[in-house]
């Protein structure tokens, strides 16, 4: 598709052909000479122009109306626009943090057939899932147990962060649960963030144990900087054991921040708690059109520049050609 950025141009076409019909004809200012054989060029004086000449100066006239024209065309800015191109730039971001205590090893995540599976099986299998589903996210993943790190920074390298979600272990962030850092990392992690929106999905099996951050002073600060924490709780709660999932201080971080607390005790129930999740997180991206853009301008301006080339070649050449044959029709009416 060709398109013209100033069409209006246009209307100054007929611009040449008004002035030529319109304003009066030029006349150099000149000496009177006199010369002893007026009579020579009287004849050349008095004769009216052939048919051949002015059809020399319509052709002139047209070929300087047709460079005007060409002109005008490349002044009106033409070029080609290629076929549209969409991209779609995501609007939030989104991190997976994870537990990988060594109670993550468990293989208590029983499905609806009976089978028991480690708890960090069915995590990675259900947060695959919730990534697959996520499209117009970019998104991040962090790991925490003694320590929280950051495994893959928010993109949409999806296909990258399953391969780092499948390589995940058990114990290797240590044995505890530092849950507190986890949300530190995040927050670290969001920085420099430019996206309106973030989020944070994260899931424990256990209570915080080890963190240098608390995890409420934490959501404190989280809920500053504008970042919602959905909490999913993965265990029981009535171990009566140190290390049982701490619900109330899930529940408790997620109000803070504007998120939802949630507690599955199964892998079928991790998996609907994903889902929900998902339901509840609208895909909020802006898609971006652009169309390529080719310039054409140089080729009226080339075709005009060499139409004057030989405008002016043909003039340099009919001036240079009457005086000798002026010189000569002297000559020969001379006694």
């Amino acid at each position: 598709m060709i398109q013209f950025d100033f069409p209006w141009l246009w209307l100054l076409l007929p611009l040449p052909l008004l002035a030529y019909h319109g304003l009066p004809a030029y006349r150099a200012p000149h000496r009177k000479l006199r010369v002893p054989f007026t009579v020579a060029f009287k004849d050349r004086i008095e004769q009216k122009a052939s048919p051949m000449a002015a059809g020399i100066s319509r052709a002139a006239l047209a070929l300087r109306w047709l460079i005007w024209a060409l002109l005008l065309t490349a002044a009106a800015r033409p070029a080609y626009l290629g076929p549209p191109i969409t991209h779609i730039e995501p609007r939030r971001d989104l991190v997976l943090a994870i537990d990988l205590s060594q109670s993550m090893s468990e293989p208590d995540a029983t499905t609806s057939d009976g089978a028991d599976t480690p708890r960090l099986v069915a995590v990675k299998r259900a947060a695959s899932q919730f990534i697959n589903w996520r499209t117009d996210d970019r998104i991040g993943l962090v790991g925490f147990g003694d320590r929280a790190f950051a495994l893959a920074p928010p993109s949409r390298e999806h296909d990258t962060l399953q391969q780092i979600l499948a390589m995940t272990e058990t114990g290797m962030a240590g044995a505890n649960t530092a849950l507190g850092d986890a949300i530190g990392v995040t927050l670290k992690l969001l920085e420099q963030s430019d996206r309106p929106d973030k989020l944070l999905i994260l899931l424990t099996d256990g209570n915080d144990n080890r963190s240098r951050l608390d995890p409420i002073q934490a959501a404190r600060i989280a809920n500053n900087r504008g970042l919602t924490i959905h909490t999913i709780g993965f265990g029981r709660t009535d171990t009566g054991t140190d290390d049982a999932l701490d619900a109330p201080t899930l529940a408790r971080i997620a109000g803070m921040t504007g998120g939802q607390s949630f507690l599955a005790t199964d892998r079928t129930a991790l998996e609907r708690v994903y889902r929900t999740i998902d339901a509840m997180t609208p895909h909020n991206a802006e898609e971006l059109r652009a169309r390529p853009r080719r310039e054409l301008f140089w080729i009226p301006v080339l075709i005009a520049s060499g139409l004057l080339l030989l405008h002016l070649l043909a003039d340099l050449r009919s001036s240079q050609a009457q005086p000798q044959a002026g010189w000569r029709e002297t000559e020969r009416r001379e006694p």
